[in-house]
């Protein structure tokens, strides 16, 4: 599918880092789009910016998510493309000082990473595959959520993070299979260490560290790459079922 045919799209973490960016590129190439998040202020500002629609949406609540879905679809019709990039990582040794990992927060994190991820997924594959074909191919729709290096390279305190976004990673196949029939592609970005405000936070003797553990190029990876990522699998009708690394050719160390 091309974004000169503009597609609507619905972008779930749109409101800041790799969720804004994607949202900001997909409309600067045609895209109708809707953001969801639950940072209302920063995702109306997103969504006026780039003239599209903002949704408070909990991906953790299947009613929250119909509701954001409806209101997307009222104001630009059923959504061919859904990028999943709402997610949380918080830190937690399975032990520390005499305690174990909580488990509120694993199973929080397992929510809304890897099930609200689902969540989103399937229904927008119900809505896509009530549609006619975009292309001669028979293409519905396409699906694109985020991983992690995590998945593959989970360091110390990420249990429940690398467990959510190897989730993701292990759903992205029988995804498009379920969804063949339909002409609804699923692809995975697995991302490595990028420019979002959680690292931009940490300073620059932290962030130019990490840029170092990079091995070509040098640096934390930009928003815009992701989002550059984003719109060559839309585009490119034969990448489905796939989990892509962006990461510089990082493997991450145990801490």
């Amino acid at each position: 599918m091309k974004l000169t045919q503009s597609p609507a799209a619905v972008v779930t973490g749109g409101a800041s880092g790799l969720g804004a960016a994607t949202a900001r590129r997909l409309a600067a190439d045609g895209a109708k789009v809707a953001i969801f998040d639950m940072s209302d202020e920063a995702g109306k500002a997103v969504a006026d910016e780039i003239g599209g629609i903002y949704a408070h949406v909990d991906v953790t609540s299947e009613d929250s998510l119909k509701a954001g879905f409806e209101a997307a679809r009222a104001a630009h019709g059923q959504e061919r493309i859904l990028v999943n990039c709402a997610g949380i990582a918080p830190v937690a040794k399975t032990v520390s000082r005499g305690a174990a990992h909580p488990f509120d927060m694993f199973a929080k994190v397992i929510d809304v990473n890897l099930v609200g991820t689902f969540r989103a997924s399937a229904i927008a594959a119900l809505g896509m595959s009530a549609t006619e074909p975009m292309t001669e191919d028979g293409e519905r729709g396409v699906i694109v959520s985020t991983a992690s290096v995590a998945a593959y390279d989970g360091q110390i305190g990420q249990a429940a993070y690398a467990a959510s976004k190897g989730g993701v990673a292990a759903l992205t196949l029988p995804l498009a299979r379920d969804l063949s029939q339909y002409g609804i592609r699923v692809m995975t970005i697995a991302p490595g260490i990028f420019e979002t405000p959680m690292m931009i936070g940490l300073g620059e003797k932290v962030v130019n560290s990490l840029g170092e553990q990079v091995p070509f190029p040098k640096r934390l990876g930009r928003p815009s790459e992701y989002a550059d990522l984003v719109v060559a699998i839309v585009e490119n009708p034969l990448l489905n079922g796939e989990v892509i690394r962006l990461d510089g050719a990082i493997r991450m160390a145990p801490r």
